[in-house]
């Protein structure tokens, strides 16, 4: 991809996923037992020999389509748990159990200990890299709307947004928030909506022009939709630099020699071209792979 990621200012404490939860009930069963099990205290110390002993890693997912989910089997997966999977076979670690929770919990319950590891492609930032570690990350990712057939309004930016006065909306906690705000759109006059079914339905219903989200999402709700289509991804753009995030594993700031483990792993995979095999299962394109770091997304 030829866009280069800006670094600039980002709106503070704006949390940098979505969460669009599938198979309620499949997550709530798998929240209650990660919850049991996140009960217990794991000792301290060299967390890769740990894990190693114990034979199973505990993954933080929240449920979002094609990140990290529990699908209509009752089975988690998402590009993010396939990839642990692999990854922590590879380092001795045989089984992965997924702790399902809202997004906006899984950072609390990685330093809680209800989980050893955030597998849910989170976005890199520095507000995250002050309570976590990161990996470098498996993907990068725009930004897109999703918009009535036709797109009447020609919205393709949040300029764009701004300039025509739209109906916005977008989810609790996404970054897309923070990008309208710091274009100038009103806070407040942001509609708030649970998820990317909720913003479609919101678009489909006239209720606002333009929901915000992934392309990977706003792809696949639309996809049988006949009022409402996706626009074609974008970067925002905040104080004049193109932003372009990348989705990475969090880990405790004490599990270093973990994560380092894990890098060396998802680097052979990149360079093997693995990594893509994987993901593009999931709808990922050669335009979403990067060689981003999260010491770069960090800063």
């Amino acid at each position: 991809m030829a866009r280069t990621r800006g670094t600039g200012s980002r709106q503070t404490g704006v949390l940098r996923r979505r969460s669009l939860l599938l198979g309620s009930a499949a997550l709530g069963a798998l929240g209650v037992a990660g919850a049991t099990a996140g009960c217990s205290r794991v000792p301290s110390g060299d967390a890769l020999a740990r894990l190693k002993s114990q034979g199973t890693v505990r993954l933080g997912i929240a449920g979002e389509v094609p990140y990290g989910y529990v699908d209509e089997k009752g089975e988690f997966t998402g590009e993010a748990p396939e990839l642990a999977k692999v990854i922590f076979q590879r380092l001795g670690i045989g089984s992965v159990q997924p702790v399902a929770t809202d997004f906006a919990s899984l950072i609390p319950g990685l330093n809680s200990q209800q989980f050893d590891v955030v597998s849910a492609g989170m976005y890199v930032n520095p507000e995250r890299c002050e309570q976590v570690i990161f990996s470098d990350p498996e993907y990068q990712m725009l930004d897109c709307f999703i918009v009535r057939k036709g797109n009447p309004k020609g919205l393709h930016s949040y300029e764009d947004i701004v300039r025509t006065k739209a109906r916005f909306g977008t989810g609790t906690g996404y970054a897309q928030i923070g990008y309208a705000v710091a274009n100038g759109y009103p806070e407040d006059d942001i509609v708030i909506l649970q998820d990317q079914v909720a913003g479609l339905n919101a678009v489909e219903a006239g209720r606002v022009d333009a929901f915000a989200a992934t392309p990977l999402t706003a792809r696949g709700v639309v996809q049988n939709s006949t009022k409402a289509e996706a626009t074609e991804p974008f970067a925002a753009v905040v104080d004049g630099e193109e932003q372009i995030d990348g989705g990475a594993f969090a880990f405790r700031p004490t599990d270093t020699e973990l994560r380092d483990a894990f890098n060396v792993e998802i680097h052979k995979m990149k360079k093997s071209g693995e990594l893509f095999r994987i993901l593009k299962r999931f709808g990922f394109t050669e335009n979403e792979m990067t060689t981003l770091t999260a010491e770069e997304l960090c800063r």
